[in-house]
Formats: C-alpha cells, sequence, structure tokens
C-alpha cells in the first residue's frame, strides 16, 4: 500500500510540476488551467458511530486541466483536535490524496464548478489506535476523498472557493468496525497559476 501510495504522489508531483513548468513558459494560446488552493477545513468525523466531534485544519489544493475540463488534482490536508469529547484523546491527522478532476465553468468565466475522485493514504498520530497488540500511537491507512465545490472568480489570478465538501474515508483502528466515514468542509483562496483561455 505505502509502495503504491509513493508511486502514486510521485507520478501526480511529476505531472503537476509539469503543468506549471508549462504555465510558467506557454504562450497565450494554450487552454490548460493550473490552480493552487488553500483552505481552512473543519472535518466532522466519528470514535467509532457516535458522538461525532468537529476537527480543525487547512489543506492545500493542486489541480491541473488536461483537456476540456478533466484533468488532476493533489489534496493535502491536515487537522487536529484536543481531549476529543472529554476523553483525554488527541488525533491529529494529515491525508494525502490523488487523483482524477472534473471542472466545468461558463463561457464567462464568472465561476466553476469542480468535482474530484481522490485516493491516498492518512497518516494519524498523537493519538490512541486500539489493537490486538495494544495501543498504537500513530498509524497510516487508505483514504478515500469524493467531493467538489465552487470556485468565484474575482480577478485574472485570483478566486475564492466560498464552498468545497468531501466525503472522507479511512480506516483507523477503533475497536469496532475500523472505518471511518467524514464529512469534510472547506472554504477559502484559489491563486490561478496559469489563465484557461474561454
Amino acid at each position: 500500500m505505502r509502495t503504491l501510495l509513493h508511486t502514486i504522489l510521485l507520478m501526480g508531483a511529476m505531472v503537476a510540476g509539469g503543468s506549471v513548468t508549462e504555465a510558467q513558459t506557454a504562450t497565450p494560446q494554450t487552454g490548460h488551467e493550473v490552480d493552487l488552493a488553500v483552505t481552512y477545513t473543519a472535518e466532522r468525523s466519528n470514535l467509532v458511530a457516535t458522538p461525532t466531534f468537529w476537527r480543525q485544519g487547512a489543506a492545500l489544493d493542486l489541480s491541473a486541466e488536461l483537456y476540456h475540463g478533466f484533468g488532476i488534482g493533489l489534496n493535502i490536508n491536515g487537522s487536529r483536535i484536543s481531549n476529543i469529547n472529554g476523553t483525554g484523546i488527541n488525533l491529529t491527522s494529515i491525508t494525502t490524496t490523488f487523483g482524477p478532476r472534473y471542472q466545468w465553468s461558463p463561457k464567462s468565466g464568472k465561476y466553476a464548478l469542480f468535482g474530484e475522485g481522490l485516493i491516498g493514504e492518512s497518516h494519524g498520530y498523537d493519538s490512541v489506535f486500539p489493537s490486538p497488540n495494544g495501543a498504537m500511537k500513530d498509524y497510516n491507512t487508505f483514504a478515500l476523498q469524493v467531493g467538489g465545490g465552487i470556485d468565484l472568480r474575482v480577478g485574472r489570478r485570483l478566486a475564492v472557493r466560498p464552498l468545497q465538501a468531501d466525503w472522507i474515508r479511512t480506516e483507523f483502528p477503533n475497536g469496532t468496525t475500523n472505518v471511518q466515514n467524514s464529512l469534510r468542509l472547506g472554504a477559502g483562496l484559489v491563486l490561478r497559476l496559469q489563465r484557461a483561455q474561454r
């Protein structure tokens, strides 16, 4: 799993890096778009089934349009909560996901809607993860992220992301199902590294 994830992330970094280089050297006639978003995030999670709790954090989101709205996305999100529901247990996690993305925008370019399905890994630490051999303080698990959002263009190189909503599935040990289904909401700013020609 870890080798597969590293391969996927390396491929994503190479493609995104190539897109950024192309964005810096391309002529105005090219139609691809590369965006970098920085968002505040709040994630509704659960210990087992109930009660739920909210984690606060931030995310970096790099996306590159490759062909008629279709492209790739890379998301890195970090979040933390202390003393979950008075249990004395903390949780910090860093989740990295990568995968296909689609973006649609009207000819006016005033806004853009996007959807994506990303896979990757979530690293949880400074917490308690039960196992048959005793509790662990950190754990790596598969992560799935499915969702989308809207960007409102406010300038040639800048947009505001008023809402991004994602379903996040992870498989941290919790003593029962070992599955978590979380809702992540985000909002922030988008830097348009290359402007698409409409």
